[in-house]
């Protein structure tokens, strides 16, 4: 992690400067995740020449912090990262004096993007932050200002990354422990990672795959596993030795593959998903007043609505589904005793509980829920993104058993469930498998759902 740091001083005597304007954004190498920028009361009058630079006045500062009032975010958002900066030397001397006048010794490895820049750019006119992204169009904005120049900062060394073959920065950076640097056999791996949504795949020596995990950004993932200090991440840090991946588009088909990947090939270092990944269910029965009862019970038994990954969640849901489709609360086990339930005393309840309305008319609303949120006997297709800008992912249920996913790029090629089958891999239609693919309908509404004729 680094953080791009500009600074913005009072100028005069060696020293003796003070901190007129600081910016600091986070970044890990791909984007921005957090950033810092402020005025600051340098409690000093500026030079009329920097004045004249940057426009910032002594007016502008009256109201602004000082800077022990913004010591502590400056701390929190460096630490842990390597400090990034044009003239580096510069802002971290400045900075470390700024810490010392409060008693405090501020410590962090640094990096110059103009001694980089010499080293990975060369034969440049000038190495002056203005004139240097100039010439690489990037684009510069407020110069002389801290924000303007530091998000310049981090466009430029985000190239120097890029250009850094040998991966000496990427080598300095990331860490297996505080004191350790990370083997290069890890940093070429993750240099080759992409920036998407997938299953990626640990192989030992000898190639076996020893890990398997999903994420919706392989690279930041698997680095997190390089730079994890638990016993079990250091194991496996030990004995990977290559990293594949396979790309899904989203995450649905993600989760999906991970569930069937990791029970056919049992890796050593997977152990969660050998149980199922789900607890609870909510099922259905019909009392002798002839109303459909809603209860949540543990998972397992046969004709269930759905599924939960704890109690907590099932009730939650329960909850919430009870309000959207009216649906009487003691009823849905959510509420003992006897009379009407709390709901129908606030007009909430239509009654269904005390029998003021009819078994007929609320059953409707009950089979709604169930026919919304169980594919049980169903057949549709559930389209959600692909691997790339053009494709479509497309999951099958047929007859209320998942099939598969595949991928398509032209909207006629769902238009035959001939075509369907045979560009969809099939995959196991297990339990989890089922509870993956309702929650994630549960949690994504607005996906696209493709209603299918059954088949002869």
């Amino acid at each position: 992690m680094y953080a791009v740091v500009d600074i913005e001083t009072t100028g005069g005597k060696y020293n003796e400067e003070g901190i007129t304007e600081i910016a600091i954004y986070k970044f890990d190498g791909l984007k921005v995740v957090d950033q810092f920028i402020s005025l600051v009361n340098p409690e000093k009058p500026i030079q009329p020449f920097v004045v004249n630079l940057t426009g910032i006045n002594n007016e502008m500062l009256r109201n602004a912090p000082k800077f022990y009032e913004v010591a502590k975010r400056i701390v929190e958002i460096t630490e842990d990262c390597v400090l990034v900066a044009h003239n580096a030397k510069f802002d971290y001397r400045i900075l470390r004096t700024e810490f010392k006048r409060l008693g405090f010794d501020f410590e962090r490895r640094s990096l110059c993007t103009v001694e980089l820049s010499k080293k990975l750019i060369p034969g440049q006119d000038s190495y002056s932050l203005g004139k240097l992204v100039r010439a690489l169009g990037i684009p510069l904005s407020d110069r002389h200002r801290a924000s303007g120049d530091a998000q310049a900062t981090v466009k430029l060394f985000k190239m120097l990354l890029a250009k850094d073959i040998e991966k000496n920065i990427l080598k300095d950076a990331v860490k297996l422990e505080p004191k350790r640097q990370i083997d290069t056999r890890l940093v070429y791996i993750l240099e080759d990672l992409p920036v998407i949504t997938g299953v990626y795949y640990f192989h030992n020596e000898e190639g076996e795959i020893i890990y398997i995990g999903k994420s919706q950004n392989i690279k930041k993932r698997v680095t997190q596993h390089f730079t994890n200090e638990q016993r079990k991440a250091r194991e496996m840090q030990k004995e990977v030795s290559s990293v594949s991946f396979e790309a899904t588009g989203n995450e649905l088909a993600a989760l999906l593959k991970e569930n069937q990947e990791i029970k056919h090939n049992k890796p050593k270092f997977n152990k969660v998903l050998k149980k199922n990944i789900f607890s609870h269910a909510l099922y259905y029965s019909t009392d002798e007043d002839g109303y459909i009862n809603l209860k949540i019970g543990r998972a397992g038994r046969k004709n269930s609505i759905t599924t939960f990954s704890s109690l907590k969640r099932a009730q939650n849901v329960l909850e919430m589904w009870t309000k959207t489709y009216e649906l009487c609360s003691r009823l849905c086990n959510l509420e003992k005793g006897d009379g009407n339930c709390f709901n129908y005393t606030i007009e909430k309840c239509n009654g269904a509980c005390i029998k003021s309305e009819s078994a007929e008319v609320y059953n409707e609303r009950v089979r709604a829920l169930i026919n919304q949120h169980s594919y049980k006997n169903q057949h549709m297709l559930v389209i959600d993104r692909g691997r790339d800008i053009d494709e479509k992912s497309a999951l099958l249920v047929e007859d209320g058993e998942f099939k598969g996913i595949g991928y398509f790029n032209l909207n006629h090629q769902i238009n035959n469930i001939d075509i369907i089958r045979s560009i969809i891999t099939p995959m196991k239609n297990d339990r989890d498998a089922q509870h993956i693919i309702q929650s994630y309908l549960r949690r994504n509404s607005r996906l696209k759902i493709v209603p299918l004729a059954p088949a002869d």
